[in-house]
């Protein structure tokens, strides 16, 4: 099926198709990888802030450094880091440069939780399984053109 019959409607034009596509294909994605992170008790966003800050280690990134390297830049990142902090996977910090900032860094809880996750990855790669990785890598590099990233 294709996104017209998907959503049962008809496009003023390609432009709007593939926009209309677009959304619609992040939220099915989103939708297929919820499994994988419920069943480490933790959300995609909550997902991607514990790989930004495994992959700042060993430094403590502050809760803007945090949100300008999210995928989601609309998340309340505060608030999920406290999220995170109450499950016991980052922890809180004064900034030694300044005072007036928080910084966060991964627990070892934190870490082992990726771990987990890591060994998922071929799962999470199987949701754009239906593509080759020709095909992926140039779904890639049209969605860099698109946001004038090429």
């Amino acid at each position: 099926m294709g996104i017209d019959q998907d959503i049962q409607t008809k496009f003023r034009n390609e432009y709007q198709k593939a926009a209309v596509n677009i959304i619609y294909t992040y939220n099915w994605m989103t939708e297929r990888t919820k499994e994988i992170f419920a069943a480490a008790d933790i959300t995609p966003q909550q997902f991607n802030i514990l790989r930004i800050l495994r992959g700042s280690l060993p430094n403590p990134l502050s809760t803007l450094q945090i949100r300008e390297r999210m995928l989601d830049k609309m998340s309340d990142t505060s608030r999920i880091v406290d999220r995170l902090i109450a499950k016991g996977l980052v922890k809180k910090g004064i900034c030694k440069t300044d005072r007036r900032l928080v910084d966060v860094i991964i627990t070892e809880k934190g870490k082992k939780v990726l771990e987990k996750l890591d060994l998922q990855q071929d799962e999470m790669d199987n949701v754009i399984g239906n593509l080759s990785k020709k095909e992926a890598l140039v779904l890639s590099e049209l969605l860099d053109k698109l946001r004038g990233s090429k």
